[in-house]
């Protein structure tokens, strides 16, 4: 009796793990816009740098757009000289890009992309 117990118990468990690890693989992209103010500190080729700073101790971090909409980049040429050092009001979407790494491994990255901007 005990072992059926301990059998039923290990079954539900991995049961369990498998559904957790399953809901942990299911990504969406966020469904509302987030919104910074930064001062924009350049494009470095691998994306879009923003200077900002924490909410609940003021200290300041890099927070990197990897892309842009094209309507934004028509209005405002990130890419150029011009804006570095500008204060910005950024509106952005945040997605979760799943690939698989050499091993078949999951490989999460955050992609931020920049959908508005207001020069402040």
């Amino acid at each position: 009796m005990k072992t059926k117990i301990l059998m039923a118990t290990s079954v539900l468990c991995l049961f369990l793990m498998s559904v957790q690890t399953f809901k942990s693989h299911t990504y969406h992209p966020t469904s509302q816009d987030l919104k910074i103010v930064g001062v924009y500190d350049g494009n470095e080729g691998y994306g879009y740098n923003f200077i900002t700073t924490h909410k609940d101790d003021g200290s300041e971090f890099t927070m990197t757009f990897q892309k842009i909409e094209e309507a934004v980049l028509k209005e405002f040429d990130l890419d150029a000289e011009l804006f570095v050092n500008q204060k910005f009001e950024v509106t952005y979407t945040s997605d979760i890009v799943v690939t698989k790494d050499e091993n078949g491994f999951d490989d999460e990255v955050e992609v931020l992309t920049i959908t508005h901007l207001k020069e402040l």
